[in-house]
């Protein structure tokens, strides 16, 4: 028996097919992964625009809805709720996909914030506590 050494003739061509298949999976990959993570940011955005405006609203500050807009990502709408001894703050931020991904991976982030009102606190604002 003879051995051919050398390539094989049945081979040639593979490694060029595999990497035209393989290359743009591995780039979509990367984009959803990239997106994913610009996804989670917005979403820690929106948490903590919630909790400063509800931080703000609590001390009566008229202009809580401005400050908690001014910490959410672009785009963001904010509610605010008084109820008779809490403050509930909502910011909702649209979030895209990358490029022609836009139409099936757009999402809505939204966070919800509950602080107590300080004018309605025990002990008049003192800052004593009630032994």
């Amino acid at each position: 028996m003879r051995r051919r050494r050398g390539r094989r003739r049945g081979d040639a061509g593979f490694v060029t097919a595999e990497t035209a298949v393989a290359l743009p999976a591995l780039v979509l990959l990367a984009t959803l992964l990239i997106w994913g993570v610009l996804a989670a940011a917005a979403q820690i955005r929106c948490v903590d625009a919630a909790r400063v405006g509800a931080r703000a609203a609590a001390r009566g500050e008229v202009d809580a809805a401005a400050i908690a807009g001014a910490a959410a990502p672009p785009g963001a709408q904010v509610r605010i709720a008084l109820a008779s001894d809490t403050v509930r703050v909502t910011v909702e931020a649209p979030c895209t996909g990358p490029g022609r991904l836009a139409g099936l991976l757009s999402v809505r982030l939204s966070a919800v914030a509950v602080a107590a009102r300080e004018d309605t606190l025990v002990g008049g604002g003192t800052g004593s506590w009630p032994t």
